[in-house]
């Protein structure tokens, strides 16, 4: 098997890329020296500099190894079902058949904190 520089990227085994909104997220199945397989998971974000820049990517990075597979899918399957049944979001208010009440806060609901921007 060939050496790999520290640097070089690892040969991908498989990808999947998922589009969710504004966001991609990329996971990616690559190999150690050892031949041992891990996962990489990875958040880009499209994101706009001051006037006259070109846009970027930002990008957020976890490396998964195998040993961690099990604990993490276990955490991971926890908090999503949470999320899915305590979420006071509108897609468990909808789903649910009842209408949200009617509040003067209720406005302020479909605040996407992804449009402020990042500041710096």
């Amino acid at each position: 098997m060939a050496e790999f520089d520290n640097n070089e990227q690892r040969e991908e085994i498989f990808s999947k890329a998922v589009r969710a909104g504004k966001r991609t997220y990329f996971f990616d199945v690559r190999a150690t020296r050892k031949n041992d397989y891990y996962l990489t998971i990875t958040e880009s974000v499209k994101q706009f500099g001051d006037e006259g820049e070109k846009p970027f990517y930002r990008k957020h990075k976890i490396f998964l190894y195998r040993e961690d597979f099990e604990k993490f899918s276990e955490g991971l399957t926890e908090v999503v079902d949470f999320i899915l049944k305590k979420s006071p979001s509108e897609e468990r208010v909808s789903s649910d058949s009842t209408p949200p009440p009617s509040t003067e806060t209720n406005r302020f609901t479909d605040v996407d904190f992804d449009d402020l921007g990042e500041t710096k």
